[in-house]
C-alpha cells in the first residue's frame, strides 16, 4: 500500500510540472493581445507530426540534413516534425498568420501558421495550395509535399505561462501646473 502511496504521489508531481498545453485560437491571440516580443519569449509545440517530403531530381542528390529515402526508384528528401516539438515565433507576415522554426540552421527553415474556421480557429498549418491528398509548403527555400492530414497540425501552447504575460495597462493622461 506504501508503494502504490507514493507512485500516486511521484505521478501527480510529475503532472504539476508538465505544460498545460493547449491549441493557440484566434480568440486567445485576441485575448491576450501579445506583441511580438511576446511572441518571440512564448513557447509552441506541435499537436500532431507532419512530414515533410520532396522528390530529389538526380543531379541534386547531396543532402546536408535530413534524410533520403529511395521510393518507387525516386530519392526523397524527408523531414519529419514529431508531434510534442517545440518550436519558436520568427516574424509574422501579417496580423493573422506566424512563422515557426522548429529547427535552427537558417533562417528560411520555418513553417506558416494560421487560424482555420474550419478547425475552430486553432492555428493550423497553411500550405501554398491544398488538394485532397497533399499540401504544398515553402521550407529551407525549398517546396515541400506534405499528407493532407497535416492540415489539422496545430499550434500547441502552455496556458499557464501565456496567461501570465496578459498585462493590464493604461495611458497615463498627464498632470497640468496649477497657479
Amino acid at each position: 500500500m506504501t508503494r502504490f502511496f507514493y507512485l500516486v504521489l511521484f505521478v501527480l508531481i510529475l503532472s504539476a510540472c508538465s505544460p498545460n498545453l493547449t491549441p493557440f485560437t484566434k480568440e486567445l491571440y485576441d485575448r491576450t493581445n501579445l506583441t511580438e516580443t511576446e511572441l518571440k519569449r512564448t513557447q509552441f509545440w506541435l499537436s500532431s507530426d507532419i512530414v515533410l517530403q520532396r522528390v530529389i531530381s538526380g543531379s541534386a542528390t547531396q543532402i546536408e540534413e535530413g534524410e533520403i529515402k529511395v521510393v518507387d526508384g525516386q530519392k526523397i528528401d524527408e523531414v519529419i516534425l514529431p508531434k510534442g516539438t517545440p518550436g519558436v515565433f520568427v516574424h509574422s507576415p501579417d496580423n493573422k498568420r506566424f512563422a515557426i522554426a522548429f529547427e535552427g540552421g537558417a533562417d528560411d527553415r520555418f513553417l506558416m501558421f494560421g487560424p482555420s474556421p474550419k478547425a475552430r480557429n486553432n492555428y493550423v498549418l497553411l500550405a501554398k495550395k491544398w488538394n485532397r491528398n497533399y499540401g504544398e509548403v515553402s521550407y529551407d527555400g525549398k517546396l515541400y509535399r506534405v499528407n493532407a492530414s497535416s492540415a489539422y497540425a496545430a499550434l500547441m501552447v502552455d496556458l499557464k505561462k501565456v496567461d501570465r504575460t496578459i498585462r493590464d495597462s493604461r495611458v497615463a493622461s498627464g498632470i497640468k501646473v496649477s497657479n
